[in-house]
């Protein structure tokens, strides 16, 4: 974890209320791992005083890129940022998905993305991809759900990773009618190749049914939770969480967990 002031390299909207933003941190491409985050201060003034938490989107040379959602007022002041300034940012933050030892033993990887959950997915794959490289037999399956079809993101950064992409929305818009989980229920009937982890990020509801569907059909998940942070690294405890071992601090020993480890 470094603190650094890092320039602005591209902040930009993708969509209506979606913003793609690049930086150059080389300090922090090289030791970011997938589900990790940063903590960015947005302003020198009262103004959103709180540092806000991004999930580490891309790494690509020496530079990071963010997705994010203007939801606030925190978000809202990212937006309009303009390229070439400077951010005062903490990072990499978090414990990251474990996917090394499942890319050793088995093949077949489902991620299950609602809403923003795709930010940090989309960097998973690239490693996952990347692996694949050593081993053909290595697939990812990538299921992304949204509201509407408009809400749709990174569908195409999926497929240029050679994932099979799947989308469901709930209003049946583009694809699958229904819930991302729903969908990953009704693949999993299908009695086809069974998967052999599931990564998941999205909003409570839905990693809360990943966990009964992993359950039913015996197959290992990691969640990444989605939580309010005030510090970003464990000492003022405002983002526990329970599990079966306890409370746990989702900026430390999260934002990923095994989903069975969360009492819910």
């Amino acid at each position: 974890m470094i603190q650094i002031k890092t320039r602005i390299l591209h902040n930009k909207a993708i969509q209506k209320h979606y913003f793609r933003l690049i930086m150059k941190a080389p300090q922090i491409v090289n030791s970011a791992k997938p589900g990790q985050f940063v903590n960015i201060r947005l302003t020198d003034t009262f103004e959103a005083l709180l540092r806000r938490p991004f999930s580490i989107h891309k790494v690509k040379g020496e530079n990071i890129e963010l997705l994010y959602e203007v939801v606030g007022q925190g978000s809202e002041i990212l937006s309009q940022r303009k390229p070439g300034e400077y951010l005062d940012i903490i990072g990499p933050l978090g414990n990251g998905f474990s996917y090394t030892l499942h890319v050793i033993h088995h093949t077949l990887h489902v991620l299950v993305a609602g809403g923003m959950g795709v930010a940090p997915l989309v960097f998973l794959a690239e490693k996952l991809n990347e692996c694949k490289r050593k081993n053909t037999e290595e697939k990812t399956l990538v299921l992304i759900g949204a509201k509407t079809k408009s809400q749709i993101l990174c569908e195409k950064e999926f497929k240029e990773l050679g994932c099979d992409v799947r989308i469901s929305t709930d209003d049946g818009s583009k694809g699958f009618k229904g819930k991302a989980t729903d969908l990953l229920k009704h693949l999993l009937s299908a009695k086809s190749q069974e998967p052999s982890t599931i990564y998941a990020c999205g909003p409570r509801p839905l990693l809360k049914e990943i966990v009964v569907i992993s359950k039913r059909y015996n197959i290992p998940a990691q969640v990444s939770l989605e939580e309010h942070m005030a510090c970003g690294i464990g000492a003022c405890l405002g983002c526990v969480v329970n599990t079966k071992e306890g409370y746990k601090r989702v900026c430390k020993e999260g934002p990923v967990f095994d989903a069975d480890e969360i009492v819910w």
